[in-house]
């Protein structure tokens, strides 16, 4: 995978924490730098660190599974997306809840709930044997410039910009499983 093929990924996991972010900010109008470094740092470890999981899960595997790779990254991108989609689109019917994480505790069970989509990522990485490390910079600093503008876009303009989120990140994610699948279909053809 390419560098930009890495950004639009990380950018597509990024939303989850972005979302979160931004209504920690629109619960928490008068945040302070370090606060808002934390809610991003916590987002960022962990939306880093479950693709590093999945992958060594995936490598595991890798033997078992390559002729179907491109199949796997089909199926996982694009559940992973229809999910996000299908979450995006509840919430904006539903009425929105604030989050507020003044723990550890709390920011850490946000940020893992946010990045259970990246470990599913991380084990298409291991059967694909993408370059990991490199995904795993790219994810992480993503995540945080995400967070931090989510913050800070929450404590400017609220929750009204949080609806559509979810759904742009699935559509990326799905994207990115076509575009997999097809450059290895288009190969296999050839």
């Amino acid at each position: 995978m390419s560098i930009s093929s890495f950004i639009i990924l990380g950018v597509g996991l990024s939303v989850d924490s972005l979302a979160a972010s931004i209504t920690t900010g629109a619960c928490s109008i008068k945040l302070r730098v370090s606060q808002i470094f934390k809610v991003a740092l916590y987002m960022a470890v962990f939306q880093a660190s479950m693709p590093l999981l999945g992958w060594f899960i995936g490598s595991s595997f890798k033997g078992l599974v390559a002729a179907y790779d491109h199949w796997i990254a089909l199926l996982l991108l694009g559940s992973i997306g229809g999910k996000l989609i299908y979450d995006g689109l509840r919430k904006a019917e539903e009425e929105s809840s604030c989050l507020c994480p003044s723990s550890h505790f709390v920011l850490a069970g946000m940020a893992l709930a946010t990045s259970i989509d990246a470990l599913v990522v991380g084990i298409g990485f291991g059967v694909l044997s993408i370059h990991i490390w490199m995904a795993v910079f790219i994810i992480g600093i993503t995540t945080f410039f995400f967070s931090v503008a989510g913050v800070l876009l929450g404590m400017t303009i609220g929750e009204r910009l949080n609806k559509g989120l979810e759904v742009l990140g699935g559509l990326v994610l799905i994207g990115m499983g076509l575009r997999i699948f097809l450059s290895h279909t288009i190969e296999f053809i050839k």
